[in-house]
C-alpha cells in the first residue's frame, strides 16, 4: 500500500482536465428516488410530472405493478397545461388521497421534474401550504429532481440539501458529534456505525436517516464527513447551519476507507494507533477479497464517461488498489475542495474531463480501445455492439461499494464484464 499522508501532498496540476460543453448522455434527478426511497422508511417522494417521469423511475426500479412502493407520479395532463384544471388544487387532491391511503407516511416529498419547473408549478410554496395543514402527522417537503441542468446522483443532493435545512439544532452546550453524509445502504451504515464504536464514537449520526423523527441535531460542535462525492449543495447547507467537513478520500476501497475513517477518528483526538489496531482485521479481509480480482484487473485500461460524481474516487481505488491504467476519467463535474485528496492520489497524467460532449468523448473511446468502459445505459449496448466491454455505471449506485467489507464486491462489479467477455470470447480475461 502506498503512503497515504505522502501522496495527498501531490499537486493537483499533476492531472490535466479537458473541460468539455456539449450534448450529454445522463439520466435525470428523479433516478435518485429508487435509492432514497428505500433509505427514509417513513417517507414517500411524489413526483409532479409526466408519463414519461412515471416510466422512468418504474423502468429504473424494476417495480411491478401489485408491489407498494414509497414513490409515485401525479402525472401533469392536458387538462393542467391548458388551464382547464388548477394545478394547486389537483395536487392538494392528490396529496389527501394518498395520505388516506398510505397513513404510515411521515414524510412526503413533492419532487419537481422537468414538466413542472416548465410550467413554472411553485412546489415549494404547496408543500409549505400542505405542511400547515398535514402537521404535525406529516411534514411535506420539495426538491427538484429535474434533469434539465443536472446529472442523475443531484437529485440525492437536492434532497439532501432540503433535509439539511430542516435538522434540529443542538445545543450550545452539546458534545460534538460526528454525521456521515449520503445515503447508504443499511448494512454498510451499521458496519461503519460499529468501526466507529469500537473506536470510542458513539454520537455519530448519518443523513439521510433510516426514519424522518431520526433527524441528527446539527451546530458548531457537528463535524461531518462526506461519503458520496456528489453533494456539494448539501455540504453547503450543513456549512451554513455551522457545521465543519473533515476532508478525506471518499470511502472506497481499503486506501479511501482507512483515511476516511482516521479523519473521523481525528477529529475527536483518538490517535492513529488505536485507529490502525481497531481497522487492521477490516483492512486484511478486504485484502484478501481484492486479491481474488486483482490478477482479472491488473494491467487492464478503463475509461470513464462522465455520469455520476463517483468516477474521480474509483478510479482511484481501481489504479491504485488493483493495478489497472486508468485512459480517461469523466466527470460532470469536479469540486476541487471535496476530490482534493483523491485527485492527488491519481496516477500523475492521469487524463480528466468535466463536463461532457458526448461525440468528442466516443471518438477518443474509440481510438483508445480500452479493455473496460463505465458509461450510462445509453451508451453501454451500441459500445457493446461495437466490440467494446461496458460496465453500467448506474449500477455502481445501487450496489452497496462502500467501505471495507465491500471492496472485494466493488471490485467484482469491474472484473464480472470483463471475465463474461473472455468466456464468450474463449478466452482468458
Amino acid at each position: 500500500m502506498n503512503d497515504l499522508s505522502a501522496s495527498i501532498s501531490a499537486p493537483l496540476e499533476c492531472n490535466d482536465v479537458l473541460r468539455e460543453r456539449g450534448q450529454r448522455e445522463v439520466f435525470c434527478g428523479l433516478t435518485s428516488i429508487v435509492w432514497l426511497h428505500r433509505k427514509i422508511q417513513d417517507a414517500f417522494f411524489l413526483v409532479v410530472g409526466s408519463r414519461t417521469c412515471a416510466h422512468l423511475i418504474q423502468s429504473a426500479a424494476g417495480v411491478m405493478i401489485f408491489a407498494e412502493p414509497r414513490f409515485a407520479t401525479a402525472i401533469i395532463d392536458d387538462r393542467d397545461l391548458s388551464g382547464v384544471a388548477e394545478m394547486n388544487e389537483e395536487l392538494d387532491k392528490v396529496v389527501t388521497r394518498l395520505i388516506q391511503r398510505r397513513p404510515d407516511i411521515k414524510l412526503l416529498f413533492l419532487v419537481g421534474s422537468c414538466p413542472s419547473e416548465v410550467i413554472k408549478l411553485d412546489l415549494s410554496r404547496a408543500a409549505q401550504r400542505l405542511s400547515r395543514q398535514l402537521m404535525p402527522d406529516v411534514r411535506v417537503l420539495s426538491y427538484s429532481g429535474s434533469g434539465i441542468e443536472t446529472t442523475f446522483t443531484q437529485g440525492e443532493d437536492a434532497c439532501l440539501t432540503t433535509l439539511a435545512r430542516e435538522l434540529p439544532s443542538a445545543a450550545a452546550d452539546a458534545p460534538a458529534s460526528l454525521l456521515i453524509v449520503g445515503a447508504l445502504p443499511d448494512v454498510v451504515e451499521d458496519q461503519f456505525r460499529r468501526l466507529f464504536a469500537d473506536l470510542g464514537l458513539g454520537n455519530v449520526g448519518f443523513l439521510p436517516p433510516r426514519g424522518s423523527a431520526e433527524l441528527p441535531p446539527i451546530g458548531s460542535n457537528t463535524r461531518y464527513l462526506l461519503a458520496q462525492p456528489f453533494l456539494g449543495e448539501t455540504s453547503r447547507a450543513l456549512d451554513d447551519r455551522g457545521a465543519t467537513r473533515l476532508a478525506a478520500p471518499f470511502p472506497f476501497g481499503i486506501e479511501g476507507t482507512s483515511a476516511w475513517i482516521a479523519a473521523g477518528a481525528q477529529a475527536f483526538g483518538i490517535d492513529g494507533a488505536t485507529v490502525e489496531r481497531t481497522i487492521a482485521p477490516h483492512r486484511e479481509r478486504a485484502g484478501i477479497a481484492l486479491a481474488h480480482y486483482r490478477d482479472v484487473l491488473r494491467g487492464k485500461r478503463f475509461f470513464f464517461f462522465p455520469d455520476s460524481q463517483l468516477e474521480i474516487p474509483l478510479a482511484r481505488f481501481l489504479a491504485r488498489e488493483l493495478d489497472m491504467i486508468p485512459v480517461e476519467v469523466g466527470t460532470p463535474y469536479i469540486h476541487r475542495q471535496h476530490m482534493a485528496a483523491d485527485l492527488a492520489l491519481l496516477p500523475p497524467g492521469t487524463l480528466i474531463s468535466e463536463g461532457q460532449d458526448v461525440d468528442s468523448q466516443l471518438d477518443r473511446c474509440r481510438a483508445a480501445q480500452p479493455d473496460i468502459v463505465v458509461c450510462g445505459l445509453g451508451l453501454a449496448n451500441p459500445l457493446e455492439a461495437e466490440g467494446l466491454t461496458t460496465k453500467w455505471s448506474i449500477e455502481l449506485l445501487f450496489s452497496p461499494t462502500h467501505g471495507f467489507e465491500q471492496a472485494g464486491d466493488l471490485a467484482e462489479l469491474f472484473a464480472r464484464p470483463l471475465i463474461r467477455r473472455a468466456r464468450l470470447g474463449g478466452g482468458k480475461p
